[in-house]
């Protein structure tokens, strides 16, 4: 035996863990248990037993009831708590929370009324920093000293924390599930074994099946609706034994009860009832009663049967396009007419792929933008380019775009309603163009001419000569005959025009007075005029054309020769020759007015033969096509000349200047400064007559039609500008923009004429900012100081904006003309051309460009370009 160990004091306190360490280390001398070697042996065994158990154990001894505890017990005093102040202080100290509590049992064992035993029993302790709620078994057992009296308490505890909380949690889990089930709006039941015994149902599910809840309790499923056994048994039997949940949508199902049949349909789903310890004793279905749901889907499915055999049989065109790639998932006989396609060529394609070459004619966003916001779109006589029969056809047409919802209000498509209008809009463009060439027919012609429309007599048409006759200015143009020219009632002209309107009977008079108001007085005219009826296609008089000769000075002469020949009578034979020199006078004013007649005659004829003018008027073109060929090639010929013979004695100047300046600016001396303005000047020169050829060219440029992406057209100019926008630090934005039908190399010089001005004129010190935004405007919506050079439904507007120096607008009747600068050559480098070359090019697209700016407050420059 080891002697050292007997005569240890402290040999009853080694091993022990933490807590042993620390019982050898306490200062025992400071509290009324005295130093260890005076313990008794009592203690000195419970605490040797205490310290070495891995079971929490502590120990209240003497009448203080001094605290030991060994480290098995150190977890439940938990951190920031009890711990280490706890060991060797009396328990009223360390435990005032519970000693209420604790203080009575402590004291039932002490008076030898034996062991006590405590399950799940809650006693709050302070730890970690709080108050916890802390659950525990526990048993306080009597320890007695050496006469066999208690002197201490010996607790052996567990904290059941945990668990007691888990067995809350499922017992408010089991409790939630029951309220649950109770107040479930659909249907649930549990089925325990292979006999479905009803082991929880709800009053939703009786009402089901027309039952109460007592009369499926606790009995077999199918012994209450033996009916259903052959349709759910299977499918309970199976997810039972598989474990796999199983859902049902729109299932139908029929029960008996009283004599009567319920049918309906359920959405069901079943899933196995698992046990804590995870065993499957039976299923558990949630039943929703979907019947009126289904017969309404059912009652409009056969609706929809019903609309798409309508729309399929529909006299307009009707389609239906789904989700973003826009798929035709309905097409009818009119719109696949439309296509020029076959039902089996189209359906189910993405509308795109099925019709590529509509691809870049704008649809794209008008579909999308109604597929995103819901607002429908409507347009009229908007055309497309479609291959039918093999060739490309311009179809025109009316149609609208509407989003396609679904019952909860979502977007999922896009319905389409249209009808061709292409013979209707062909045409009308046949008569617009009959009309041009009657307007310019009129216009040209060097006698008084007017055409006046509807029953009001609106004037359409006015020349020159009848403008003059008129005496009212020339803002006549969409004003009632009778608001222009108010002297001439009473004097039956009114009358007789609306005779002309009404029968269809030309009148025609000679030499009648009409008394006019010019210069504000009344004086009477003679004309001789006719009021001829016009016809539209359906035969229908739609105007009154009016053609005149002021044959005033006749008349005039004629009554001076009437009272001349009164006079004549009284004269003596003197007068005779005289009066033969006034005859002859009066024969030679008959005869013009014969000869205006016999003109006015013809003319009304040619007037009235509009094809055959018309035919007159294609050979006339022709020549002057013959003849504006041979022009433009006499010009290019002359470009070829003055690109050649102007540019190289200017590079000559250049390269002997450059010669001049390197070899002698010594003895050159201040002549230095003429040779670089001598240069400076020849580069202007060659700047100009660069600028010139472009400006001849694109004005002898026969058109040119191709589809033109006007974003392939920014990227090159942007490409040539990179040097420039890299020295300015200047943002370029660029909006997507549209694909039109042109002339690449022109749009390129339009774009980037107009980029290069946004950048030349900045103002110093502030980085230019250029943005080029695009949108589409109907032709009623165009500004009315606009005026494309093509007729068109629509027109895409293209607008460059720079926050540059701007310009006062008194400047924009010339801003667009050849040589127009605003700005000296000191100030801003140009020929004054550029402006003039967009111009150029936007007629030759037969759109418009217009200009806005204030000064100091950038420009906009827009660009009307036909859609």
């Amino acid at each position: 035996m080891d002697t050292t160990i007997l005569n240890n004091p402290y040999s009853f306190l080694a091993g022990g863990g933490e807590m042993g360490q620390l019982t050898r280390q306490h200062d025992w001398s400071k509290t009324s248990l005295g130093t260890p070697d005076t313990w008794p042996q009592s203690l000195r065994t419970t605490l040797s037993i205490l310290l070495n158990s891995r079971f929490p154990m502590f120990l209240f001894w003497s009448d203080e009831l001094i605290c030991f505890y060994n480290d098995a017990y150190r977890s439940s005093l938990g951190n920031n708590g009890k711990h280490p102040t706890a060991l060797g202080q009396p328990g009223a100290l360390v435990w005032p929370e519970i000693w209420d509590t604790v203080k009575p049992l402590i004291d039932q064992v002490l008076a030898g009324e034996g062991a006590t035993w405590s399950e799940d029993q809650l006693i709050p302790i302070y730890r970690n920093g709080h108050l916890e709620d802390v659950y525990w078994t526990f048993s306080y057992s009597p320890v007695s000293d050496e006469l066999g009296q208690p002197a201490g308490v010996f607790v052996t505890c567990t904290e059941t924390t945990q668990q007691v909380n888990t067995v809350k949690q499922l017992r408010l889990s089991e409790q939630r599930f029951q309220n649950l089930v109770r107040d479930a709006s659909v249907g649930i039941i549990v089925l325990n074994g292979e006999e479905t015994r009803v082991t929880i149902v709800n009053d939703a599910y009786g009402r089901l099946i027309n039952r109460s809840v007592s009369e499926l309790l606790g009995k077999p499923l199918f012994s209450v609706i033996p009916e259903a056994e052959d349709v759910f048994r299977p499918i309970i039997d199976g997810v039972r034994l598989s474990g796999e949940p199983l859902y049902l949508n729109d299932q139908p199902y029929f029960v008996y009860a009283n004599g009567d049949k319920k049918e309906g349909f359920l959405n069901l789903a079943y899933h196995p009832y698992r046990e804590l310890d995870g065993s499957i004793t039976g299923v558990i279905v949630l039943c929703q009663d979907v019947t009126e749901q289904v017969l309404a889907r059912q009652r409009m499915e056969e609706t929809q049967r019903q609309l798409q055999n309508l729309l399929m049989q529909a006299p307009v065109a009707v389609a239906i396009f789904r989700g973003p790639e826009h798929i035709i998932e309905l097409a009818n006989q009119a719109h696949l007419a439309i296509w020029g396609r076959q039902a089996e060529e189209v359906m189910g394609k993405p509308l795109f792929e099925a019709l590529p070459e509509v691809k870049g004619q704008g649809y794209e966003a008008l579909l999308a933008g109604v597929l995103t916001t819901g607002e429908p779109f409507y347009a009229n006589e908007l055309s497309a380019l479609l291959i039918r029969n093999g060739q490309p056809e311009r179809v025109y047409f009316n149609f609208v775009y509407q989003a396609l919802r679904e019952l909860d209000g979502t977007i999922t498509g896009v319905i389409v309603v249209a009808n061709d209008i292409t013979e209707m809009v062909l045409g009308r463009h046949q008569l617009e163009s009959g009309e041009t060439r009657l307007r310019s027919l009129v216009d040209s012609a060097p006698f008084p001419i007017g055409v006046y429309v509807g029953k009001e007599m609106r004037i359409q048409l006015a020349n020159q000569s009848i403008l003059d006759v008129w005496g009212k200015g020339t803002n006549v143009i969409g004003q009632l005959y009778a608001d222009v020219l108010p002297e001439l009632a009473g004097q039956g002209i009114y009358e007789q025009l609306a005779e002309v309107y009404t029968t269809g009977v030309p009148f025609h008079a000679n030499n009648q007075q009409v008394n006019l108001v010019i210069d504000g007085q009344l004086k009477p005219y003679y004309f001789k005029y006719s009021f001829t009826p016009l016809y539209d296609a359906y035969g229908e008089v739609y105007g009154v054309m009016n053609t005149a000769a002021d044959v005033t000075d006749l008349v005039l002469a004629q009554q001076k020769l009437q009272l001349s020949e009164d006079r004549y009578r009284l004269l003596s034979g003197d007068l005779e020759q005289l009066v033969q020199q006034r005859t002859e006078e009066l024969e030679a004013a008959n005869e013009e007015l014969a000869a205006t007649n016999e003109e006015l005659t013809a003319t009304n004829e040619e007037l009235l033969a509009t094809n055959e003018q018309y035919v007159s008027t294609n050979e006339e073109l022709t020549e002057s096509t013959h003849l504006l060929s041979r022009s433009n090639h006499n010009l290019e010929q002359f470009a070829y000349v003055a690109s050649h013979d102007l540019q190289e004695p200017l590079r000559k100047i250049q390269q002997f200047s450059d010669l001049l300046k390197g070899q002698y600016a010594e003895q050159l001396g201040e002549g230095v400064s003429y040779l670089e303005r001598m240069q400076v000047a020849a580069s202007r020169m060659s700047t100009l007559i660069r600028d010139l050829l472009t400006f001849s060219r694109i004005a002898t440029q026969q058109e040119t039609r191709e589809s033109v992406s006007l974003n392939a057209v920014i990227t090159t100019v942007l490409t040539d500008l990179e040097l420039v926008i890299a020295e300015t630090e200047a943002k370029v934005q660029v909006d997507p923009l549209p694909t039109v039908l042109g002339d690449p190399m022109q749009l390129g010089q339009l774009f980037g004429n107009l980029l290069s001005n946004a950048l030349k004129f900045r103002r110093p010190g502030v980085p230019p900012v250029v943005k080029l935004t695009t949108r589409w405007l109907a032709t009623d919506h165009l500004p009315p100081d606009v005026k494309p050079g093509r007729a068109a439904i629509a027109y895409h507007l293209i607008e460059v904006t720079d926050n540059g120096i701007g310009f006062d607008e008194k400047y924009l009747d010339r801003m667009f003309q050849v040589f127009q600068r605003l700005h000296g050559r000191s100030e801003y480098a140009g020929t004054g051309i550029g402006l003039a070359i967009c111009q150029k090019v936007v007629i030759n697209h037969g759109g418009a460009i217009a200009a806005s700016s204030q000064p100091g407050q950038g420009a906009t420059f827009k660009v009307y370009l036909p859609v």
